[in-house]
């Protein structure tokens, strides 16, 4: 049975957040970098750089690819569990928006996975990979319009109850205001 998907949008810092999950903008390396990757890795600690090693050297040799995810666990961070997922970068060609929502889907799949009811998401491919901030914002809506409309109806797991988006700058704020419009808690 399909439970209801509370989606919120924040000003603030993700690292900062207390859910069951947060999502990580990594590279496919995994092995930590700018932004938020960076911001995550240095707050988690150096478990969930280790954590991520030992991925690299068993399951994900040649790296996480774009469009997927994978947990951690979340090391020093207040939320239990870190979902890495690679987004396309718009300066290596990665211009086809369906790599975006695979993002959010693989990550909300990898979520229900590990049990966590309440997920937070920064602006995928909103930073140094040049996605427009409006851009990402419609596709993050379109994807968690799906959600809400489908449900987990397929998935034999728990739902996530609470999708927050949690966002450094005004202008990522208002632009996924705009795009998620009535989608969002009161």
């Amino acid at each position: 049975m399909m439970g209801f998907m509370r989606i919120e949008i924040v000003l603030g810092d993700i690292t900062m957040q207390r859910v069951d999950a947060i999502v990580n903008a990594a590279n496919s390396t995994l092995l930590g970098g700018g932004g938020v990757d960076g911001a995550i890795h240095r707050a988690a600690g150096p478990s969930l750089l280790a954590e991520c090693r030992r991925l690299r050297q068993s399951t994900l040799p040649d790296g996480l690819p774009v469009g997927h995810a994978v947990a951690t666990r979340g090391g020093n961070l207040p939320a239990r569990w870190v979902i890495h997922t690679v987004g396309p970068n718009i300066h290596w060609g990665q211009t086809d928006p369906a790599l975006l929502a695979s993002c959010f889907t693989e990550s909300l799949r990898v979520a229900r996975e590990v049990g966590a009811r309440s997920v937070a998401f920064p602006a995928i491919s909103a930073g140094v990979y040049g996605w427009a901030a409006e851009r990402v914002a419609e596709v993050a809506a379109g994807v968690m319009r799906d959600q809400v409309a489908t449900g987990d109806a397929a998935d034999a797991g728990p739902t996530v109850d609470l999708v927050r988006f949690v966002l450094f700058n005004e202008p990522l704020l208002s632009a996924f205001r705009d795009a998620f419009g009535d989608l969002v808690a009161a």
